[in-house]
């Protein structure tokens, strides 16, 4: 199992070893990206490979009860190509804790779960017993995308009335690239109606770092015709310029079995050479998700309410074309007597909000986050008080 990291802040967290893939539970959870290989290592194999990638100690950290392993997997020799990872073990028991893959990039996890899916109809019996997986505020279909982070900005008073019927009438999401009135429209939006603020997280303070040290404009990152831009913040707000001024410090790297070519280059959260050469991403997860569906795995997708990038709207727009019948009408689920957000259950998908979270939604609701999380594990619905 290996991941490449190109966006957002936070690394990638694994709860078992590499060796148990093969007769654990599996369950893919949204936020970083990753590459599955289907080839399963010998004993001793991993055994040296743990030891070379065990993490003895990360600069700053505090001292932790849990074994953690970083380090690269070759996927290709001739290309040179290797994937970087970091494991972290449960703190309690790690042999019998399922496999949890903690990934960036939402259209990422189910592609690798209908990989592991097709791989494991061709054999006889299933190489990796995936369970099921989650979704947060992730890219789902380009079109409805599209048309729902737009219908987001206006129903929440980001653009002007105006501005939102020029982009409707000048913009086709049904085709990959947008047409230069369509950018003009998008453009003016972003730079003369947004203000400065964090798109991933419009209620909350935007990073004056970023404001004071350089001219703030916004940058576009396009996964076909979509509507992302590049982030340039977060929350704390400056949670990202904390981890890249981190993560390109050579005592970290060292320690993390990091930059071990030498790169002439930092790293950072966003890479925008990697996104403006992406050419083969799909425009719609959607028929994946109908067969995943059919295959029934666990399926939840879920979306902070205050994203502006990848918004509720967009996946709810989404969602709504996959046609499914509704098992447990749209309710109010609660986390500490408050409500946390709202859900709907379906055959085969639920749904949640998460009440005042951003795009990452563990870094601004943990203790909700979590909660979602430990349902979803137990395949129960959201609590109704």
């Amino acid at each position: 199992m290996a991941i490449s990291k190109n966006e957002n802040t936070s690394f990638l967290f694994f709860t078992s070893f590499f060796s148990f893939l093969s007769s654990s539970n599996f369950f893919l959870i949204s936020l970083l990206v990753v590459i599955c290989s289907a080839s399963a290592p010998s004993s001793s194999t991993v055994a040296n490979e743990q030891l070379l990638d065990r993490i003895s100690s990360l600069p700053g950290q505090p001292q932790v009860s849990f074994s953690q392993f970083s380090g690269y997997v070759t996927v290709n020799n001739s290309h040179g190509r290797a994937l970087f990872y970091w494991l972290t073990e449960a703190t309690n028991d790690p042999d019998r804790r399922p496999l949890v893959l903690w990934l960036n990039g939402g259209h990422y996890v189910p592609q690798l779960a209908k990989k592991i899916h097709d791989y494991n109809k061709a054999r006889h019996e299933p190489f990796i017993n995936l369970k099921g997986f989650i979704v947060g505020n992730a890219v789902t279909d380009n079109y409805f995308d599209s048309l729902g982070t737009v219908t987001y900005w206006w129903s929440h008073s980001m653009i002007s009335d105006h501005t939102y019927q020029s982009i409707i009438s000048r913009c086709n999401f049904t085709i990959i690239d947008n047409s230069p009135s369509c950018d003009a429209a998008i453009s003016y939006a972003m730079n003369h109606e947004f203000g400065y603020i964090d798109q991933y997280s419009i209620y909350t303070p935007a990073c004056r770092a970023v404001l004071t040290t350089s001219n703030y404009t916004t940058q576009n990152i396009r996964f076909k015709n979509t509507l992302l831009r590049r982030r340039v913040n977060g929350y704390d707000p400056c949670t990202e310029n904390y981890a890249e001024s981190y993560y390109n410090r050579p005592e970290v790297q060292k320690a993390m079995h990091a930059n071990s070519t030498g790169i002439p280059y930092k790293w950072t959260a966003c890479s925008d050479l990697l996104i403006k050469n992406w050419k083969d991403s799909q425009f719609s997860m959607l028929l994946i998700y109908k067969e995943l569906i059919a295959a029934g795995l666990r399926i939840w997708v879920f979306s902070g309410d205050t994203d502006s990038v990848v918004p509720v709207t967009a996946t709810r727009f989404a969602l709504n074309h996959l046609n499914l019948t509704i098992k447990t009408r749209w309710y109010p689920w609660y986390s500490s007597g408050q409500v946390a957000g709202w859900t709907e259950v379906y055959k085969g998908l639920t749904f949640a909000t998460i009440r005042g979270a951003g795009h990452e939604v563990p870094l601004f609701q943990p203790k909700i986050a979590f909660n979602l999380f430990r349902a979803f594990i137990a395949g129960k619905e959201l609590p109704k008080s």
